[in-house]
């Protein structure tokens, strides 16, 4: 399958240990995966790249691996899209609880809110949302508009007629960003507080924040990259306003924590088997993706559960195996890489399809 598109690049110009603690895993063990990173580099122009394997499915192991000095194994750096995850989480925590439905339109959160130019929030679940089949608009790529609050992402989508029908999936950002609004509609928090109580502070993922309007990045960090299509030239764009990502893309993490989340999530840990299971039902997508999540089948038979986030300067990928017992975290210190389509399922296919 090839890589799901997680834009938020162009309008924002603008991943089981402790961080800094302890020994970094091993080095030196070189596993098929750990060996053919460097290619990412070499053939998909990153200026570094590094890799966190986590497995205690057959032979407990852990495997950190960076092919140069600009990224370290306890670095910062931001998540993008992998942000929805976090969210989809929260949604489906509060519909375990009984305070929502997936089937509950927007309207009931949002009166009046997605409304105009074809769009109906009448006829729009929460269910569509978190699948990405509500078909409205992707704010991301309106590159005239650069919306600061998740209501002005909402009027540039709005502006717009839907990409598709509704129940057809179609990648898009502002389905998260009224996620976002959902979610304080219904706790009278924002979603970062509540991603914060119910994810960030029960698993002790120490190196993750939502930085809300902060520029920075928090120690220890590298520095990001974006390229120039015309002249491949990179410039620097470590410091930028993520509030244009806002719930769909403004997280900041480390390689440990995504691993540590996402063996969490399939492993049982953050929802309820009902909210589990729904968590990883494609059919309103056909296969593509499920709520917050998408999967990869690969060669071997596998199949891979995770995300990917791009934003200005980074580029993440983390993929595990159902039962979270074996997890990858992958990411670049730019926002493009070169030949993503095979070098990426290739990478996988190493990791979890060992010969």
């Amino acid at each position: 399958m090839p890589m799901l598109r997680a834009p938020l690049v162009t309008l924002v110009v603008l991943l089981l240990c402790g961080l800094g603690t302890g020994p970094l895993p091993s080095e030196s063990h070189l596993t098929p995966a750990a060996s053919y990173l460097p290619r990412l580099a070499v053939q998909g122009g990153a200026p570094d790249a590094a890799l966190l394997a986590h497995d205690v499915s057959s032979a407990p192991r852990d495997t950190y691996r960076s092919t140069g000095p600009g990224i370290r194994y306890a670095d910062r750096f931001r998540a993008g899209s992998i942000t929805k995850t976090f969210v989809a989480v929260v949604v489906l925590q509060l519909a375990g609880e009984g305070r929502l439905r997936l089937s509950d339109p927007v309207e009931r959160f949002l009166p009046g809110l997605v409304r105009g130019h074809g769009n109906d929030g009448r006829r729009i679940t929460l269910r569509a949302l978190l699948s990405h089949t509500s078909g409205l608009y992707d704010y991301a790529d309106d590159t005239s508009a650069h919306p600061l609050t998740a209501t002005a992402a909402l009027r540039t989508a709005t502006a717009h007629r839907p990409t598709a029908a509704p129940g057809t999936y179609a990648y898009s950002n502002t389905d998260y960003a009224v996620l976002g609004l959902v979610v304080r509609g219904v706790t009278g928090h924002g979603y970062a507080t509540e991603i914060r109580r119910r994810v960030i502070g029960p698993l002790h993922l120490a190196g993750t924040s939502l930085p809300g309007s902060r520029t920075t990045l928090p120690a220890p960090h590298g520095r990001a990259y974006t390229r120039d299509p015309s002249d491949g030239r990179l410039t620097d764009v470590t410091a930028l306003d993520p509030r244009t990502a806002g719930a769909a893309g403004e997280l900041i993490s480390t390689l440990a924590d995504l691993n540590r989340f996402y063996a969490a999530l399939l492993g049982g840990r953050l929802l309820r088997p009902a909210q589990l299971s729904a968590l990883l039902d494609t059919s309103a997508s056909h296969g593509l993706y499920g709520l917050g999540v998408f999967p990869e089948r690969l060669s071997c038979g596998v199949t891979v559960w995770g995300h990917n986030g791009r934003i200005s300067g980074s580029y993440v990928r983390t993929a595990a195996t159902r039962d979270g017992r074996h997890t990858l975290t992958y990411r670049i210190d730019t926002d493009t890489l070169d030949e993503a389509d095979t070098l990426e399922p290739a990478l996988l296919e190493a990791e979890f399809c060992p010969s």
